[in-house]
């Protein structure tokens, strides 16, 4: 059974590989997509760049495309596994995106909460959700200035994203306990097994998880009452590696360092790192960065382009930032340096939430457009944080999907575009993955085959 999931931001394939990603959902590229054998179909929603109203409206019209597609094609809305992939650090519209897909791909038994993403730390235990052993909510990330929340207790946090149509106490929980039983021993299988079989309404569920065994006998339970019951997922990256239950990915990291471009004389091109993300871990990695000699930064003018933005008349103005940036990158690879294009730090007011939303996706493509105009001279992309990431694939590159490779560190993924133009590999940074010295680490795998 093929898995659809709706990824709010393009990095959710994390755990995963060998599969579409796709940025276009039109008849045509959803039958490519389909025709391939990998279980997984990803489509970037880059939802979580917009506010509540458009991401409803965005998954709407997405969910439209896919049903008039399997009219079509014959498919029926009860062959797939449906995911709303989210943050695991409970950023986004967590609440709001798989009650969107209920309506439009229901009716459901249950919806699973199940936020835990191992790979980076991200666990749940007693219902509550962590970040390296620290309740979410205390972190940088539960005080996001967009999805800041309140509470790490994930049956109280659907009740304050549902503003209370969600009620905790209705809330069931799937623990530790209980999967550590099912994958011990067969009695505690059954057991899982007729907890899942009883589930109707689309109730929701959270569930624990620390381990991958967790989530793979989870899993595994789905799969067995799969044709009585119709569940839906709202999860990070780790579960959809347990659902699709992939073997090992042959290539090694070796593999993907090599899909770097060369020039005509065969030699590997230089890379360069885009830096959008604006949360303090990105922040902290791009000061270690910085401090490599291997490298140079490039700050992108931040407030003088949101002045620029604001005009009618904007067009001369921004290819004049475009050239002065443009020139100075083509002087730090006549350094053979690694040019390192990133946003100013300082945190900008606004007067509203769109207006926020919007300025960040016109900064985003301004970014797209000018690595769009440098590729032809690199051999890669780093691109850290996902609307970032997102908005290169699909504005700067012009990408109808990309195609998924697989992680070179533990959730950073490299794809490539479907485009003889632009078929450098790219990898997808999220802003809130890694410690201080992830993004030199990448780097410096990325320059380890020269």
């Amino acid at each position: 059974m093929k898995i659809i999931i709706f990824d709010d931001d393009p990095t959710g394939s994390q755990t995963v590989y060998g599969c579409p990603l796709l940025l276009n959902w039109d008849e045509q590229n959803l039958e490519k997509a389909f025709k391939q054998s990998s279980p997984l179909i990803f489509i970037l929603a880059n939802t979580r760049s917009l506010s509540s109203v458009l991401a409803a409206k965005k998954t709407r019209e997405i969910c439209s495309s896919i049903k008039k597609f399997f009219v079509r094609q014959g498919y029926s809305k009860n062959d797939f596994f449906y995911i709303s992939r989210g943050d695991s650090t409970l950023r986004g519209h967590g609440v709001l995106e798989p009650a969107i897909l209920a309506e439009e791909l229901g009716p459901f038994d249950a919806t699973f909460h199940i936020p835990a993403f191992l790979e980076g730390g991200r666990t749940t235990e007693n219902g509550i959700h962590y970040l390296n052993g620290i309740p979410v909510h205390t972190t940088d990330f539960g005080h996001d200035n967009i999805f800041g929340f309140s509470t790490s207790n994930l049956a109280k946090w659907i009740e304050e994203k549902s503003f209370g149509k969600i009620k905790a106490k209705n809330i069931l929980h799937v623990k530790i306990k209980q999967l550590d039983m099912a994958f011990n021993d067969e009695d505690g299988f059954e057991s899982l097994l007729k907890f899942l079989s009883k589930l109707e309404n689309n109730t929701s569920v959270v569930v624990d998880a620390k381990l991958p065994h967790h989530l793979e006998i989870l899993a595994s339970a789905i799969k067995v009452v799969s044709k009585e019951k119709r569940f839906l997922f709202r999860t990070a990256a780790s579960f959809i590696k347990s659902l699709s239950a992939l073997p090992p990915n042959p290539k090694c990291t070796a593999d993907l360092v090599s899909l770097k471009s060369k020039n005509n004389e065969y030699k590997y091109k230089p890379g360069l790192i885009i830096v959008g993300s604006h949360v303090k871990l990105a922040t902290d990695q791009l000061e270690v960065l910085m401090m490599d000699n291997s490298c140079k930064g490039l700050e992108i003018p931040v407030s003088k382009l949101a002045n620029i933005f604001a005009l009618e008349d904007r067009k001369q103005a921004i290819l004049e930032i475009e050239y002065t940036l443009l020139s100075k990158i083509d002087d730090i690879l006549d350094l053979e340096k690694v040019p390192v294009l990133y946003t100013s730090r300082e945190e900008r007011k606004f007067s509203s939430y769109s207006e926020r939303m919007t300025f960040g996706l016109e900064l985003a493509e301004f970014m797209s457009i000018l690595v769009r105009k440098i590729t032809n001279k690199l051999g890669y992309i780093i691109s850290k944080g996902g609307i970032t990431t997102q908005i290169l694939l699909q504005k700067g590159f012009n990408f109808n999907h990309v195609h998924l490779k697989g992680q070179i560190l533990p959730g950073l993924s490299i794809v490539t575009g479907d485009s003889d133009q632009y078929n450098l590999p790219v990898v997808t940074f999220p802003g809130n993955l890694g410690n201080e010295k992830t993004l030199l680490e990448v780097l410096k795998l990325m320059d380890s085959i020269s």
